[in-house]
């Protein structure tokens, strides 16, 4: 099993950072569509419109044509949640690292470097929330490279992040993930993370049944929760 070491970011990580981001968000769309299709809510969808279909035109091929194109069309759909949110991602703090993370208050990004390469990362920074600002610190842009699960990786980044929290004495730190990202809230549940709240991103993730997880780990010794 290869070695590795958790370090705060460089300027060289840039592009390898970003590139890993985007790759270990994007792996998770197919999971996302698979759920989608698995709700009761698609599959009634896709019932009504093959009877529709096959009653309007009289042959059940073209309802299985109809049932066809809704299953094409939805897979785009359901991937630009995730490319719109790496867009996003990439456009904002991912733009500028070192002026998101290392020179602003209570922040910080690291990354697991084997082998001389970029493998893992994770960031924190105040909490997004006006509800916990001053309170928790928000574990975010957390992504390790598919060849370097199972190591220990994750668990470890997630470590730096909560001893980073308490060393400057919050007394929480939250995070959000979706519902297709199973492996994820396992690692946090593990670490002590308990699921708080969920969320639609918008009104379409609401019609598709795709939720956000919040979660939040409180720490001992810091400041009392809101």
């Amino acid at each position: 099993m290869a070695s590795y070491r958790i370090r705060q970011y460089r300027e060289q990580d840039y592009d390898a950072v970003r590139t890993l981001f985007a790759r270990g968000i994007l792996e998770h769309a197919p999971a996302g569509y698979r759920h989608i299709l698995r709700s009761a809510r698609a599959q009634l969808g896709l019932l009504v419109l093959f009877a529709a279909v096959r009653a309007a035109a009289g042959y059940w091929v073209l309802g299985l044509a109809a049932v066809a194109l809704a299953l094409a069309a939805t897979w785009p759909v359901v991937r630009s949640f995730s490319t719109s949110y790496v867009q996003d991602a990439l456009c904002t703090d991912l733009c500028d690292i070192s002026t998101s993370y290392l020179r602003a208050p209570d922040s910080c990004f690291w990354v697991a470097e084997a082998g001389g390469s970029v493998v893992g990362m994770v960031a924190v920074a105040p909490a997004q929330d006006p509800a916990e600002r001053g309170v928790a610190l928000e574990l975010k842009r957390m992504s390790v490279s598919k060849d370097y699960r199972g190591r220990g990786i994750s668990k470890a980044l997630c470590g730096e992040v909560l001893r980073f929290a308490r060393a400057r004495g919050y007394g929480a730190v939250v995070l959000s993930t979706s519902m297709v990202q199973v492996a994820a809230q396992r690692l946090y549940e593990g670490q002590g993370f308990k699921k708080v709240g969920t969320f639609s991103p918008s009104l379409l993730g609401s019609l598709l049944c795709f939720q956000i997880f919040h979660y939040r780990c409180d720490l001992p010794g810091g400041t009392a929760a809101p």
